[in-house]
């Protein structure tokens, strides 16, 4: 009787959103690439920190690059959504203002998806190949929104485009995590039609801004074995003379998501949990067969 083939360890890719964001954030975000435990970062393409840490990515070749897709934050790079946000001073308007512009038609789909395009080919024209495309608040997922991402992945050879669920159990019974996987919910369900095929399962998104060890901990004891994951998380230093927005203030954990990764904390869970650290570069070799393993563990 032939022996049973081993068990394939189960994959996670560190996936370090907000790059360029923050100059305090972006320090963050590189001491934990340093660390070797957060392995990809996603670009804010518009954010102000990224023309001074553009260079600091290109000299990490190791490193996963991605564009965090951004329609909420910040100044639009390209002029046609910027003469569509007079009333806000010419920067885009948070969340409640990106709906409200699609539901009226004042960001027509076309000129939403020139100003993603335009988000790609700042990241290239700075020296940064991307490798996934994701979304700033996960305005990726909106209805209309996620296919038309696809098609740039597509059309710019990116393997990889988060697919986001919620985490039901992440944040108790607290009214915003609910409210936020309720929203989750109804994207993923709208947008299953459009679901990326063979993708990691994202971690994370039920804790987003505030991961500690402890649901980092509860995350990987459920892991199964062959499949890939994506964590999702938001390093950085807390700086109020930099950041002065008392929301995001109280909304990130940024030192203490900062701390755990670039502490034992998450390489010692990954290796008491046979968790394989690795790349999005590395799951396109297929399941089992990684080119690098940042933490040394084999199969």
């Amino acid at each position: 009787m032939l022996p049973a083939a081993p068990l394939q360890l189960p994959r996670l890719v560190v996936n370090a959103d907000d790059y360029g964001y923050f100059a305090a954030v972006t320090r963050g975000v590189l001491e934990t690439l340093d660390a070797g435990s957060v392995t990809a970062t996603g670009v804010l393409a518009n954010g102000p920190a990224l023309p001074r840490y553009a260079e600091a990515l290109r000299d990490r070749p190791g490193v996963d690059v991605g564009v965090h897709l951004n329609l909420t934050l910040g100044e639009p790079l390209t002029a046609g959504l910027r003469g569509r946000l007079g009333a806000s001073g010419g920067r885009f308007a948070g969340r409640a203002g990106l709906l409200a512009a699609l539901a009226t038609g004042r960001f027509p789909l076309a000129e939403v998806v020139a100003e993603l395009r335009a988000q790609v080919e700042r990241c290239l024209a700075l020296g940064l190949a991307p490798r996934f495309l994701n979304g700033h608040e996960h305005v990726h997922m909106l209805p209309g929104i996620l296919p038309r991402v696809g098609a740039l992945a597509a059309e710019y050879g990116i393997p990889h485009v988060r697919f986001v669920t919620p985490e039901w159990r992440a944040g108790g019974l607290a009214p915003g995590p609910l409210a936020r996987s309720a929203v989750l919910q109804v994207l993923a369900l709208l947008q299953r039609g459009s679901r990326p095929r063979g993708g990691p399962t994202l971690l994370g998104a039920g804790v987003s801004g505030r991961l500690t060890r402890a649901a980092l901990a509860a995350r990987l004891a459920h892991l199964a074995p062959g499949r890939d994951y994506e964590l999702m998380c938001h390093p950085g230093y807390r700086d109020p003379e930099e950041v002065r927005d008392p929301a995001l203030l109280a909304f990130h954990g940024w030192d203490e998501e900062r701390e755990l990764l670039t502490g034992p904390g998450l390489r010692t869970l990954c290796l008491a949990r046979g968790v394989r650290l690795v790349r999005f570069r590395d799951l396109e070799d297929g399941p089992g067969r990684s080119r690098e393993d940042p933490i040394g563990r084999t199969p």
